[in-house]
């Protein structure tokens, strides 16, 4: 079975996202600042490239939740289709959590968003399902990442550690074991990128 595989910007004291998170601030109050490594800042390295090469691959199914989708609460509202446009960046089926039903929508470019409302493990089966042997990827926000955390899925977790302090926010650790190792860091100014590797106990 392929990887499952999770990459996340996080700042200094812990907060992958801002806090009130709106329409014009997607990943709350301050937090594009967490990702200036990737979205153009000209003091970006070849260590920030290669990080958004890791960001960008592709794969074969992902798993989000509703924020990560967008900032609408409650009922759904069908205009809403998501941050990016009529071509989503992910040209494969995206799992998005959520507790109020709304029809799938297919959008250009092979997107494919469809709706789960009975929880992590659903929704994760069935990117297992529609990834066959191109992995999942855990796409965020924070409240997924810390269900697939708890649930022990993902074998591959890269963090970019931007030199940046939030004060408050979203966290995706909060307290549970950390059960990876690093594998690979790529430091820039910008971020210092980590690959980790979830730790596998030896055969007894």
């Amino acid at each position: 079975m392929a990887d499952t595989t999770c990459h996340m910007s996080i700042s200094l004291d812990g907060f992958v996202a801002g806090p009130s998170q709106s329409p014009e601030d997607p990943l709350g109050r301050r937090g594009l600042e967490l990702h200036r490594w990737h979205l153009g800042d000209p003091r970006a390295t070849e260590a920030d490239a290669e990080a958004s090469a890791w960001l960008g691959r592709p794969r074969g199914a992902y798993v989000m939740g509703r924020n990560m989708f967008g900032p609408i609460r409650g009922a759904w509202d069908d205009r809403w289709r998501g941050w990016w446009g009529d071509e989503p960046p992910y040209h494969a089926p995206v799992f998005v959590l959520t507790h109020h039903e709304r029809a799938s929508i297919e959008m250009a470019g092979g997107t494919t968003f469809h709706f789960v409302t009975d929880g992590f493990d659903a929704a994760y089966a069935r990117a297992l399902d529609a990834a066959g042997d191109r992995g999942v990827d855990i796409a965020g926000g924070a409240s997924t990442v810390r269900q697939a955390l708890a649930a022990g899925v993902i074998d591959e977790l890269t963090l970019d550690i931007a030199p940046v302090l939030l004060g408050s926010g979203e966290r995706i650790f909060d307290g549970e074991t950390f059960d990876f190792e690093p594998v690979e860091v790529l430091p820039s100014v910008l971020a210092t990128h980590i690959r980790y590797r979830r730790v596998v106990p030896p055969a007894t």
